[in-house]
């Protein structure tokens, strides 16, 4: 770690611990200002022990709450909205409150120095700051010892491998649990052997309060220690959450800032309590120590790492982002301040609830990846992640709302022991939302079971085999399956929803018959395309892959839809043909085929000869590495076809599996080509025979006549 982030992280620690001496020492300090007992009448002594009694605090404490109670204006009921005039006159109140607090505060800390220097008298005028500091020592002497009986575990996690899901997750849990034991170990040092001794009841508030404090924020740190994993790359770990090794450390710091900061403040508002500060005083303070937390929040927000060097232009938008989580955590912190806990509810569950959510899913999937399940370099979801990461989304869901509606005075309770329009269409909300929820899970662990299945379709099999067209059946029939079953959940999740919310289902459905019926009877092509490609996969006429031809169409099948196919043509051109269009289709790519060849050789021409030839050549082409796993048949001469003008008609054949034959004929002919050509077998060429009148030497002396012309016109192109 740099030295500069060790000096600001150890001033933020001593600030912690200045701000807690500050407070303590203050009311002690203020206590020991008031004269001394000896001083005192006798009847002032007698006040200051009747106030220093913990039932009359309490019974002091429930007078003062009774009586701001009754001072405070009548809320509004949940039937009633509330009116801005309302608003105004408890903000009113608020403001007033703080007001009053501000001037009575030095009184308040005079009363709660007298109670707290009460109970140091009482326990030999031991200051609870260095009881603090003292069972803290305790505390790491404790952490100390079970780190050194721990020495096995933490050898055997720091070997523990990340390679498989099942690694990942025993590695974590046990890192976890480590941790937890570790910041046990601690608290149990230091607070379990500060209790077992009689102390005085406020010194055993603010010892064990500030005690406590600090084990949150150790196992804070802990646990974000454990998620993010700052030195993962030095150490060898595994981050759970997917960021950079700088935004690790960054974030895993500033985090633990604000647990700690947060529980040392809300110790320091109970213990206010203990005291006897009221309680617009203790609001007061409490307002005061979430500056920390408001300035903690913006230093992390800009100082966050970045991805992007300084000259860059999207710069602009980071930096514009970071004013609006400025302009948020200060209008967050101003609705606590005024006291509208509702806006500030509704503010705070708005940002977290996205950033939860995405949180969760790419940890998930982080932790639950395997090599196996990325596909063209992405990473494909499973079943379990799915199952995981939907189960806490509905549960952040779930949380957030009962969250809000705590905040929001709704009594979820209550809902359902009352009638009222408005009820009945909150519980139809939250009906219809848990049923989105479980639809929502539902589909996509469908889909991710055919997204899956069709992966495993991708890589390509023999050619020809029974497990070959089993994958091109299922890759033509999964995506149909998986546009079905969406459609199917979407109108069982739209009705469950409106049935939740109070609606009829039952007209909805006879009348959405009725229209379907009407526009069936409108859309007859369209319901014909539907039907006929049911039947076309029915009878598996053709496959994703396959070549077929329909009329005029002909090409690869590429895809499906519920009306339509999409050919690629050989030449690259691509239809889209409705099925009610198709009509008898022919599919070459079914099981075989065979190429037919004709050639012409001259009459003269030896035929066993080429016979013999050609039957070579297509035993040793069979016999090709590259030719024998496509051919059914070896190539043969079936004979001779027809006598043509210029010479015989030699006709040939050979039986290969679909798609195969091309590649066959083409080196099949060069070949013949050669041997012909070697072993003195002319191939046949058209030829014209020009004569004149009934005398051949007049037509021999007209074509020498004509080729002296042609001589005479090439010497003199003039």
């Amino acid at each position: 770690m740099p030295r500069v982030s060790k000096i600001r992280m150890v001033r933020s620690l001593l600030t912690a611990a200045a701000l807690a001496a500050v407070l303590l020492c203050a009311s002690i300090a203020v206590a020991q200002s008031v004269t001394p007992a000896n001083a005192q009448p006798e009847s002032v002594q007698r006040f200051i022990g009747m106030f220093s009694d913990p039932d009359v605090q309490r019974f002091l404490q429930q007078q003062s709450q009774a009586a701001q109670a009754a001072a405070k204006p009548p809320l509004a009921t949940p039937n009633s909205d509330p009116s801005f005039s309302e608003f105004a006159m408890r903000f009113r109140t608020h403001a007033s409150g703080l007001l009053g607090a501000i001037q009575s505060f030095p009184l308040e800390t005079m009363q709660g120095g007298a109670v707290l220097e009460r109970d140091i008298q009482a326990n030999g005028g031991t200051r609870p700051i260095f009881l603090v500091a003292a069972f803290v020592a305790v505390g790491l002497a404790a952490q100390w010892l079970f780190w050194w009986i721990s020495a096995g575990w933490r050898a055997w996690m720091a070997r523990a491998p990340f390679a498989t899901v099942r690694e990942r997750v025993v590695a974590l849990a046990a890192r976890l649990l480590w941790a937890a034991c570790y910041v046990l170990s601690f608290g149990l040092g230091s607070i379990g052997f500060f209790l077992l001794f009689q102390w005085p009841p406020v010194i055993r508030e603010i010892v064990v309060g500030y005690l406590f404090a600090i084990v949150v924020f150790r196992l804070a740190s802990a646990l974000f220690d454990v998620l993010l994993a700052p030195r993962a790359e030095d150490e060898g770990r595994f981050r759970v959450v997917p960021i950079t090794k700088d935004a690790a450390r960054h974030w895993a710091k500033r985090l633990g800032y604000l647990v700690g900061w947060y529980a040392f403040g809300w110790v320091t508002i109970r213990l206010l309590g203990t005291l006897g500060f009221s309680d617009p005083a203790r609001q007061l303070v409490a307002y005061s120590l979430g500056l920390v937390l408001l300035v903690i929040g913006i230093e992390a927000v800009w100082r966050r790492p970045s991805r992007l060097s300084a000259g860059q232009a999207s710069r602009i938008g980071l930096r514009a982002r970071n004013w609006l989580w400025t302009v948020y955590f200060a209008g967050v912190w101003l609705l606590w301040v005024v006291g509208a806990m509702k806006l500030f509810w509704i503010a705070v569950v708005c940002a977290a609830l996205p950033g939860a959510i995405a949180l969760t899913k790419a940890s998930v999937n982080n932790i639950l990846h395997s090599s196996a399940d990325e596909e063209d370099g992405q990473q494909r979801s499973t079943v379990a992640s799915v199952i995981i990461e939907r189960g806490i989304r509905a549960a952040l869901i779930v949380g957030a709302i009962v969250l809000l509606a705590d905040a929001l005075d709704v009594r979820l309770t209550q809902m359902t022991m009352q009638d009222s329009p408005l009820l009945r269409l909150v519980r139809g909300l939250f009906s219809a939302g848990i049923i989105l929820l479980v639809v929502d899970l539902a589909w996509n662990v469908v889909k991710v079971l055919i997204d899956r299945k069709l992966g495993d379709t991708e890589a390509v099999l023999e050619v020809g085999s029974e497990r070959e067209r089993r994958r091109t059946r299922l890759r033509t029939l999964l995506p149909i399956l998986r546009n079905f079953l969406m459609i199917l959940f979407v109108a069982i999740a739209i009705m469950m929803a409106l049935s939740s919310l109070g609606v009829e289902i039952g007209p909805l459905i006879a009348g959405a018959g009725v229209v379907g019926v009407a526009i069936g009877f409108g859309a007859q092509t369209v319901v014909k395309d539907v039907i006929s490609g049911m039947f076309y996969l029915l009878d598996d006429a053709f496959r994703v892959g396959e070549y077929i031809q329909s009329g005029s169409y002909k090409g690869t099948v590429e895809s499906f839809s519920l009306r339509s196919i999409k050919l690629r043509h050989h030449r690259g051109a691509v239809y889209i043909v409705p099925f009610s269009e198709l009509g008898a289709v022919q599919n070459m790519s079914r099981d075989w085929v065979i190429e037919k060849m004709t050639i012409t050789i001259t009459y003269d021409s030896d035929i066993e000869k080429a016979r013999k030839i050609i039957k070579k050549i297509g035993l040793e082409l069979f016999e090709d590495p590259e030719f024998k796993p496509t051919t059914i048949e070896p190539l043969k001469m079936q004979g001779i076809d027809s006598l043509g003008d210029s010479g015989l008609l030699l006709r040939m054949k050979v039986m290969t599996l679909p798609g195969q034959q091309f590649t066959l004929k083409r080196r099949a002919l060069r070949m013949i080509h050669q041997a012909f050509n070697e072993n003195g077998i002319k191939l046949a060429v058209p030829t014209v025979q020009v004569s004149g009148g009934k005398d051949d030497a007049v037509a021999a002396a007209a074509q020498q006549t004509l080729a002296a012309h042609s001589a005479a016109s090439a010497t003199n192109p003039a």
